[in-house]
This record gives C-alpha cells, structure tokens and sequence, in this order.
C-alpha cells in the first residue's frame, strides 16, 4: 500500500501567494499529547480524517528494516471491535475512501467521509492505534504479502533496484539509505515479537497527529477528538537522533543494464540540506520547467534529449537530496547526453540564473499550490508531513512570505553551496542492453 500520494507529496508542499492567509488552521493538543489540527473548508459537507504517526522507515531498529511499512498492512488486520478486512468495507458502506502511506519519516492512515460518519471513523482509527490484533497468525501472513510487494513492485522494477542502489550510496552511514519497503533478507526475518514491541513503541497518541480537514471546526472535533482519542493512554517514546551520513569524496557511478529497459536514463544525485527555500527556487528556476534553461538548451535547442529536469524534496526530518534527469533523445548516446547536460550546469553555477527565469519559478510554485487550497487532502498533507518532519504550523503559513523573499544571490548561492562542496554527486544510468551485432549468434 505505498500509495500514490507518496510519490506527488514533494509537489504540493509549496508555498503559497506572499502576505496571502495559507491553511488558517486552528490547534490543540489533548492532555496525553496528541496533537490536532482542523483545517477548515466548507465547500461541501465532507471531511478527510487523518491519523499521522511519527514514524518511519528511518526510526527502525538496525538489522529490522520494513517494520514501519509492515504496520501499513498490519493496521487493517483488525480489532475485536472490527474484526479483519471490515475496516475499509465499513468506510466504504459510510460512502468514503481509505488508504494508508510510509515515508522515512511517517507513517499515515486517511480516511475521505461523509461529515455525517466522521464520529464512526474516528471510533475505529482510535480503535486500532492500542487495541489492534497482533497474533502470530496475523502477522506472519502479513508479512508473506510484504514479501510478494516487494518482489513485484521493487525486484522485478530496473528504476527501483538501481534507486536503492542509488539511496543506498548517497545516504551511507544515514538510516535514509535503507528503503522504506526494507531489504528482503531482514522482511523475511521479521518475527512477530520484533512487531509487537514496534507497536508498542511507536503506536501511541503522543506520537501522533489528528488532522481533519473540511466541513468542521475545532469546536465541533474538540469533544469527539476527546471522547476517542483523549482517553487513550501516553507511552514513554524513544529518543530519535540519526548518525550524518559518510562523506562522498568521489563521483559514485552506478550503471544498471536490463533487458526490460526500454529507453537509457542518467540521474545526478546530489546530498542536500533540507527545508531550502533558495534551493527549491533555484531547482524550479533551472529545470522545472519546459521553458526553464535545463529543458530549453537540452532538449529544444540541442535535442540531445526528450525529458531534462530537477527535483528538490525540502520537507523531511533529516537530509535530502537534489536530482537531475535526462532521459536521451533516439540516436543520441547518453554519453553525448551527460556532457551537454554538464555544460549547461557548469554554465548557470558559475553564472546566476536570469532574475525573471528566478520570478517565473516562484510564481509557478505559488500558481500550483493554490490549487491545493481547495481540496480536502491537500492541506492535510502539506500539514502532516510538515509536523512529522519537524516544522511547525508557523513554518508552513510563513512559507510564502520565505519564498517570496529569496533574492537571485540567494538561489544561485545555494546551488553553488551543493555543486561545489564536498560531498560529490552519486551518478546513475539506467540502460537497456546493447543490441546486437549482424550476424551475432
């Protein structure tokens, strides 16, 4: 259940108009320490009900990788109250929708109901965070299904074995480097007391979050949030702290060749400092888009390749990263490709980037996120994954105000910090096998 969202949250987590009012949500935080937010959205009598646990994949046990994604699945397999597979049949008899995504950093479970049934998934979501069956049963066959995911959506994919590869280089020595899904020899040894004692751990109300978006005010959740979740009690919680990640002193080249790749592929992977509002400016200045330098010199003007861009994730707990892609145009080698594209690059680190290229980039991210306005996960998301990550409510309605400030020094500084310091770039190449010669048995 890696669900989608995980793959476009890097994407809404924009800023908004300067000096405009973001999410306006209100807070508390009940006397066992979970925290709550409403956000509020009239537009239709609906709500999405949210529950984030802060915890991931980074806050495993060394050696038991996959036990936060393994809770994922486990958090469906039922209660005495709501006995196994009745959860999501319940949600969706009340005419809404569930699902439940890992991160490095958290782990979350949604609900999209009518605001009629909020109370109804409140009571089961309060359920299954103490009461949850966790017998042997259950979780051995569980984790017989987590080891056919990974074999069908990570083994048998080229990108996401050579992603490993590459997270595993760019975040050595940083529990980043171990993927969210985990590694199979330590998901097939996973035993049921190593998951019971990670429930006990984690799965807590002081260690979670309560977000409800829509259709509601606190007024009207403060008693219901009280009522289910108030009287569920604290856990003394771990203390999380992550090791920097080892140093890389020399371009780290992985290639992967597979008969199931179709079109080559090069991604430069650069180590990055989270939470830089320059930094994102500079990447959506540079190649976010089709008219950015990177896409127009690449691919309009020299066609050297058919897809060239940046991608900047800000928002996490610890380090990020900054990626460049180009995927190279037919008859072009991707070797003629990676120098066309390292000329480029050289070109605007030494040179700042063109000040209305750096306004255009900031007006595009707030374009894209007013959309978000106006949904009811959107401002969910961009919340909890803040929370979980370690900003505040402050850092996300100050965000416009952030961005709308960064100079063109200020982006072109930031890039130039990454290019040029002292951690190099983890290079990959994703190709497909050389065809072979004429007459070749």
């Amino acid at each position: 259940m890696l669900s989608r969202l995980c793959l476009i949250l890097a994407f809404i987590f924009l800023p908004f108009m300067a000096d405009a009012e973001v999410f306006n949500p209100k807070t508390m935080t009940l006397p066992n320490g979970m925290r709550v937010v409403v956000i509020e959205n009239h537009r239709a009598p609906a709500v999405a009900h949210m529950v984030w646990y802060d915890v991931g994949a980074a806050n495993e046990e060394a050696g038991k990788s996959g036990l936060a994604h393994f809770f994922e699945h486990l958090m469906f397999k039922g209660t005495d109250k709501t006995p196994a597979g009745e959860f999501s049949k319940m949600v969706k008899r009340l005419g809404g929708n569930d699902n439940a995504f890992t991160s490095q950093d958290y782990t979350a479970y949604f609900q999209q109901v009518p605001k009629q049934h909020l109370e109804t998934v409140m009571m089961m979501e309060a359920d299954r965070m103490v009461n949850l069956n966790t017998s042997d049963e259950n979780i051995l066959t569980e984790r017989d299904v987590i080891i056919e995911e990974r074999k069908e959506r990570t083994d048998n994919n080229p990108a996401s074995i050579l992603r490993e590869e590459v997270n595993s280089a760019l975040f050595a020595n940083h529990p980043y480097g171990v993927p969210v899904i985990g590694w199979m020899n330590e998901i097939e040894n996973l035993s049921p007391q190593d998951t019971r004692e990670f429930y006990k751990r984690w799965y807590a109300p002081n260690n979670a979050i309560l977000i409800v978006s829509g259709d509601i005010t606190m007024n009207e959740l403060k008693p219901l949030a009280e009522k289910y979740y108030g009287v569920l009690e604290p856990v003394a919680l771990p203390k999380i702290s992550y090791p920097e990640p080892a140093p890389i002193k020399t371009d780290h080249r992985i290639f992967l060749t597979d008969p199931r790749v179709g079109t080559p592929t090069l991604q430069y992977n650069y180590r990055a400092p989270k939470n830089s509002e320059a930094l994102q400016v500079w990447a959506e200045a540079f190649g976010g888009h089709t008219t950015s330098p990177l896409y127009k010199e690449l691919v309009v003007d020299q066609k050297q390749a058919v897809q060239a861009g940046v991608y900047y994730n800000s928002v996490s707990e610890s380090h990020s990263a900054l990626t460049f892609y180009i995927v190279p145009a037919p008859g072009v080698e991707i070797g003629d490709a990676e120098k066309a594209f390292e000329v480029i690059l050289k070109k605007y680190i030494e040179t700042p980037l063109p000040a209305e290229d750096i306004s255009r980039a900031k007006q595009r991210l707030m374009d894209a996120a007013i959309f978000e306005r106006d949904s009811l996960m959107g401002p969910a998301m961009i919340i909890g994954r803040a929370l979980t990550s370690g900003y505040t409510i402050d850092d996300v309605e100050n965000w416009p105000d952030d961005v709308a400030a960064i100079t063109v020094e200020q982006a072109h500084d930031a890039a130039v910090s990454i290019m040029n310091g002292y951690d190099k770039p983890v290079i990959s190449y994703l190709l497909p096998p050389e065809p072979e010669a004429e007459g070749e048995e």
